[in-house]
């Protein structure tokens, strides 16, 4: 029989992580935006800020992920390609220039170098006139899941472990309003998981962060208030919902219980919610519109704190205004029109949702207690248990697909022959040439003694033991680029290779 739940706003949350939810604040609608270059995004940012979007979410092209600047070989080709082109500090202020940042709360969805970003963040604030420590947002930084689920990685895990610590230590002091770590289920469930797998992955993964944070000195209510975390919300309307009442009931507990966190900031489980890419189609893209409303509404009807909803064309190209405005109308339909925001737990009490959570919660739980059996989750990813387990699934789903088991219309049942053609957003070539240029330009007017001093401080201090981030931030002050911080780190720690 299923446990009644407590209040909202009471241990273990299930309900809420706060006692009225969005009848005293709404959700944070976060777009997720960037391609090009910096003033490329910086356009559609002002643009989304104008249409009511409350947070900004930034995305970065791959070679920003991957540590090198816009004029390496591994570059051509994607620079601003499906985010936009980060190279030197000087692009982050042309990025947000005009956007006060005292004033907006920044999601960035950045892993490996992320604490380069960071650094570039809290520097273009404080020109801005900002106080760093009233910063308020979110950088990704979640390497475990890229090893797992994505692949943009750079450095051997332990080293990027190392890293992150590094950043929870010094944002805590430093950046204290800040999230440090957005601990993502979202990738996991794109690449194939289900959503047991996506609760139970995501969750081994923090418990490594909490772990190696507790290793590195940290005391556990000194930095897990400003651990978040990111979930998909999927197709399967009533199973999300409990998905995520699922996810805060389980967290609260494992924080108690596992960690004997006292703080019950450290037993909120708030995250951030995207809808579903992988289930939009190039057929009928109109249609996607519909698929995003229903799984934005299990977001909210979830709890969620923050909520990106997917444009429609999305499985055709980089989202076009129009679309990110239909997107972004979604979510103020949801919150001013249907009236699921009067209630704190809309779906709660329902026996089959009270029936799914406790479902959910003991798959999860299973598999926690199989991966601890491994060794944990480090050992999970490197003998590929965890990557096992989500390719499994993800043949099983599109195996339904093929079999006409699972229905997915306009794919494999009601198809239309002649689809009305849609606008898509074309990328202008000549960006990626004119990033390389303005790249260019900050390596020739800035002091290449300078730079180096501060390159060579950080390569040391990687050697040893000290805290990586005031030297970071030494360096991109010192017009460092995000390449050559990333191949300093290389150089001692070397790159991953998958087995």
């Amino acid at each position: 029989m299923s446990e009644v739940p407590a209040r909202p706003g009471e241990f273990p949350f299930t309900r809420g992580v706060y006692r009225d939810m969005y009848r005293s604040r709404l959700w944070t609608m976060r777009q997720y935006a960037g391609f090009g270059t910096a003033e490329e995004s910086n356009r559609r940012y002002r643009y989304l800020l104008s249409q009511g979007t409350t947070g900004l979410s930034v995305a970065f092209d791959l070679p920003t992920q991957m540590g090198y600047d816009g004029d390496h070989p591994m570059a051509a080709g994607e620079v601003g390609r499906v985010g936009v082109a980060i190279s030197s500090l000087p692009d982050m202020e042309r990025l947000f220039d005009g956007i006060p940042l005292q004033d907006v709360s920044t999601s960035m969805t950045i892993n490996s170098t992320a604490s380069i970003l960071l650094a570039c963040y809290a520097l273009v604030a404080e020109r801005q006139g900002a106080d760093r420590r009233k910063l308020s947002g979110t950088i990704q930084n979640d390497i475990l899941k890229e090893y797992i689920a994505r692949g943009t990685y750079i450095y051997p895990p332990r080293a990027a472990m190392r890293i992150i610590t590094d950043i929870f230590a010094w944002a805590g002091a430093e950046m204290p309003d800040w999230n440090t770590i957005s601990i993502s289920g979202y990738h996991i469930r794109e690449a194939g998981s289900t959503a047991v797998e996506e609760l139970a992955f995501t969750f081994a993964n923090a418990i490594a962060y909490i772990e190696a944070a507790i290793a590195a000195g940290l005391a556990v209510d000194a930095f897990a208030p400003r651990l978040s975390f990111f979930f998909n919300a999927h197709n399967d309307f009533l199973e999300e919902i409990a998905k995520f009442r699922a996810a805060r009931r389980i967290y609260a507990r494992l924080m108690r219980d596992r960690f004997g966190a006292r703080d019950p900031r450290s037993m909120m489980l708030r995250f951030h919610v995207q809808t579903a890419g992988s289930t939009l189609t190039a057929q009928q893209p109109d249609v996607n519109i519909v698929r995003t409303a229903i799984q934005a509404m299990a977001a909210v009807l979830g709890g969620a704190q923050s909520l990106h909803t997917n444009s429609r064309d999305e499985a055709l190209a980089l989202p076009t205004e129009e679309s990110a405005r239909i997107a972004l109308r979604t979510q103020q339909i949801i919150a001013y029109e249907t009236g699921v925001t009067n209630t704190a737990d809309p779906a709660g009490g329902s026996e089959h949702i009270e029936a799914l959570t406790d479902q959910l919660e003991q798959g999860v739980l299973e598999y926690l207690r199989e991966i601890d059996a491994t060794g944990g989750t480090l050992r999970a990813i490197e003998s590929g248990y965890i990557q096992n387990r989500i390719q499994n699934s993800a043949y099983r789903y599109q195996r339904d697909i093929e079999s006409g088991e699972r229905v997915v219309v306009g794919v494999n049942r009601f198809q239309q022959e002649e689809a009305r053609a849609i606008p898509t957003f074309r990328l202008d070539p000549a960006l990626e040439r004119a990033q390389v240029e303005r790249l260019r330009q900050v390596r020739a007017s800035r002091s290449a003694s300078a730079t180096e001093a501060a390159l060579d401080r950080l390569q040391q201090a990687a050697r040893g033991g000290e805290n990586l981030m005031p030297h970071i931030l030494e360096s991109v002050k010192a017009y460092a680029t995000v390449g050559e911080i990333s191949d300093r780190l290389r150089a001692v720690f070397g790159e991953y290779r998958e087995a």
